[in-house]
């Protein structure tokens, strides 16, 4: 079985985020795989172990995210690839989703496995936009995948319910909180890592323009939200606390 895992290099969830000049500021950030993509890199590898085969991760981005390609090797991947897409300016889920098409095209992906969002775009649309590109079905936000010879039986998560979905391979799926529980690298894994193939690929060797992946969206401006003022703990009993909520909601909140 031939699995690939599209994956992103993105900030740490911890990580404070600063604007300076109208840009996200990274100098001295902590960078790590996007959490929802380590559960489709989990799913990928305990797929491989049930079933047999070799993951590959992919990821569109500049040579630091070699570092985190380096952890989904440790983790259990077999094959990592990079494509550097330092030639494309400000690009988005449209650029990064051409870019993967034109990658797996000549590709016999049975399973493609992706996080749900990423945790800075949050846009979701690179995995639907990519099946879209190479012509196969996808399935997102799920929450259970078994594979039965040519055919995937999902689950997914519909708003608090559940949907079952059965569809013949090839397909693309997006991860979610819930599939899995993901490992963590260990060090005998961390030791294979370094002699796993990492492949670096450029815009020419898929024989991509950068002008025909220009980002089709643009940034107009880039801001912190407004801080919050500090909460309120409300006193009494029970029914003095409701009059007071009432009053709040009125006269402060202007809700009801």
């Amino acid at each position: 079985m031939n699995i690939y895992v599209i994956m992103k290099r993105t900030f740490d969830t911890e990580e404070k985020v600063n604007i300076k000049e109208g840009q996200v500021n990274e100098d001295g950030a902590t960078f790590i795989i996007n959490p929802y993509d380590e559960y489709a890199i989990e799913e990928a590898i305990t797929l491989k172990e049930a079933h047999g085969g070799e993951v590959t991760v992919v990821t569109v981005g500049d040579e630091e995210s070699q570092k985190e390609l380096r952890t989904a090797l440790a983790m259990g991947a077999d094959r990592a690839v990079l494509i550097n897409d330092e030639d494309v300016e400000a690009g988005d889920a449209f650029s990064t989703a051409s870019i993967l098409s034109a990658f797996f095209k000549d590709k016999e992906a049975d399973i493609i496995l992706a996080g749900n969002v990423t945790v800075d775009g949050s846009t979701g649309q690179v995995g639907p936009r990519l099946a879209e590109e190479l012509g196969i079905t996808a399935v997102t936000t799920i929450t259970k995948l078994m594979v039965e010879g040519n055919k995937a039986v999902i689950e997914r998560d519909v708003e608090g319910d559940i949907e079952i979905i059965e569809a013949q391979l090839p397909i693309l799926v997006t991860c979610q909180q819930g599939l899995n529980e993901p490992r963590y690298p260990s060090l005998p894994g961390i030791m294979k890592a370094k002699k796993k193939p990492l492949e670096e690929l450029e815009l020419d060797d898929l024989d991509i323009d950068e002008d025909d992946v220009e980002a089709k969206t643009k940034t107009i401006e880039l801001f912190l939200p407004q801080a919050k003022a500090a909460g309120k703990i409300l006193a009494g009993d029970i029914n003095q606390q409701v009059k007071e909520l009432a009053s709040l909601l009125k006269t402060e909140a202007k809700v009801i």
